[in-house]
């Protein structure tokens, strides 16, 4: 006796081919081949020093963490309050709420490849006029007695769907790399804040030690001035010379303020429950790290805001591929099943089956060249894309030639004022010898204080603004790179020993 050959009913067979044949065609695809935007990368940095020995530029994948670079300076409150941007600062919880919808997105394009499975159970009373005629049914109340399962899929024939699913995982990764720009930037402004609250700092005790000198000064003055041995106007010159610098001190409390309340809103916490205690002793100079700027070429890599620009550029190749796709038709697989019958009694038994199965094929024929225009509008937003990477990267390699330069000029300039504070305080010593002996006037002492504590103000600022700057580079350059961490722990070791 032969084996029987196992044969599908018709439909199925039918319902075979065309599930088998979309199978086929999902591989085909109308997303674009995707690759990098070329940009013009110049050899090296026009301002850049030598690096250090021992120190090598990485090349960190998109989005990862830059590391605490903040700890290059060995100051232990500024690591204390970097601490708290990822725990606290309000910026950073948004692009982490918004790289969470990405990946959220993510998880919906992908689902479509799936299909979609829906359930149900109804009950219903019927009643149809006794005036219909040739009905049956006509006068009578009929109850209805169903539940069934229906399942629905569209085979991705042309991409739609693997390019929406492409477009949303190069959007979560630009958001990604968006929530460690955020990150980047929360961390820079509050290490710039930082050391310019602790260079008011050092200023503020500059001022209130020679708010005491001149008020020493001053009752020199006028007990000569008692006893005869010079004229009013020295006495004035000396009050007027400590309440302008009094005024200078008291105008240093407003700036500080507002450095501190900024502080406060980027760790997380209202203004006036923040308070920072003063403190001089910091050293700006002795806190400046040697920055190596590495090749032009590694800034692409670096920088978490060229990561998410090139991103964006293939999540916009992406949706060409989209809007392609919507001129090729969609097919629909279908099917039902479930139980139906009048009566309650016999709804669960096997006559109240049905079922049905088939497919659907269908496209747009007409839309007044909306499609067209999608695809014109895709392909313009991709040019924008290209447009906006090449623009972030030109103004990575500017930040990282501004701070270069600026480096290099204000070491300078702190060379230059060193020298003119110390000739300043010598013209002073000297100026002060001359008034003892009788040579001359207090105006001319007066004179010589003010240059002094102009140019000694003058040098703490500029050591403010090299700090400032190499805040800024280490941004420019995406952060941290490595031997960081070797690093950073070599100088936790040297503040915990001391």
């Amino acid at each position: 006796m032969k084996p029987r050959s196992l044969t599908l009913p018709g439909p199925l067979t039918r319902m075979a081919t065309v599930i088998g044949v979309a199978c086929a065609l999902t591989a085909c695809s109308t997303l674009p081949p995707y690759s990098k935007p070329e940009v013009a990368v110049p050899d090296h940095y026009a301002n850049a020093p030598q690096a250090s020995a021992g120190w090598s530029v990485a090349a960190p994948a998109d989005a990862k963490p830059r590391g605490p670079w903040w700890t290059l300076f060995d100051d232990p409150g500024l690591n204390r309050l970097e601490a708290r941007i990822d725990v606290s600062n309000q910026s950073v919880k948004k692009a982490v709420a918004q790289l969470q919808a990405a990946r959220a997105m993510v998880d919906y394009q992908r689902a479509g490849y799936a299909p979609t499975v829906t359930a149900g159970i109804a009950q219903s009373r019927t009643r149809l006029s006794q005036n219909v005629l040739g009905h049956s049914l006509a006068g009578q109340t009929v109850p209805d007695y169903s539940v069934g399962v229906a399942a629905s899929w569209e085979p991705d024939l042309f991409g739609r769907v693997k390019d929406a699913a492409v477009n949303a995982r190069d959007t979560a990764q630009a958001s990604e790399a968006d929530l460690q720009s955020v990150r980047l930037s929360m961390a820079s402004d509050l290490a710039t804040d930082y050391f310019d609250l602790r260079s008011l700092d050092i200023q503020k005790k500059l001022l209130d030690d020679t708010v005491a000198a001149y008020a020493a000064s001053l009752e020199i003055v006028q007990q000569e001035f008692a006893a005869g041995g010079i004229d009013a106007s020295a006495v004035a010159e000396a009050k007027t010379q400590l309440e302008s610098t009094r005024t200078q001190d008291t105008d240093l409390d407003v700036e500080r303020a507002k450095l501190q309340h900024a502080i406060a809103t980027l760790i997380g916490v209202p203004a006036s429950s923040f308070t920072l205690p003063p403190d001089a002793t910091t050293t700006t100079a002795a806190a400046l790290p040697q920055i190596p700027a590495g090749v032009p070429s590694q800034l692409l890599e670096r920088r978490p805001d060229i990561a998410a620009a090139e991103r964006r550029v293939a999540a916009a190749n992406a949706q060409i591929g989209e809007a392609h796709a919507a001129f090729y038709p969609d097919l629909t697989l279908s099917a039902t099943a479930g139980l139906e019958s009048t009566f309650f009694g016999p709804w669960l038994t096997a006559p109240s089956l049905f079922w049905s199965i088939g497919s659907q094929l269908a496209g747009t024929l007409f839309d007044g060249g909306r499609r067209d225009a999608t695809l014109k509008g895709a392909t313009a937003q991709y040019d924008a894309t290209v447009a906006d990477y090449r623009q972030t990267v030109l103004v990575a390699f500017q930040q990282v030639e501004d701070e270069l330069s600026a480096l290099q000029t204000l070491a300078s300039e702190a060379d230059t004022q060193q020298r003119a504070t110390a000739a300043a305080q010598q013209a002073l010593q000297l100026t002060m010898n001359r008034y003892q002996a009788g040579a001359v006037s207090y105006l001319d002492v007066v004179t010589s204080q003010t240059t002094a504590l102009a140019n000694e103000r003058t040098s703490d600022q500029i050591e403010a603004r090299r700090i400032d700057a190499s805040v800024a580079l280490l941004k420019a350059l995406g952060g941290g790179w490595e031997g960081l961490a070797s690093h950073a722990a070599s100088g936790q070791a040297r503040a915990s020993a001391s």
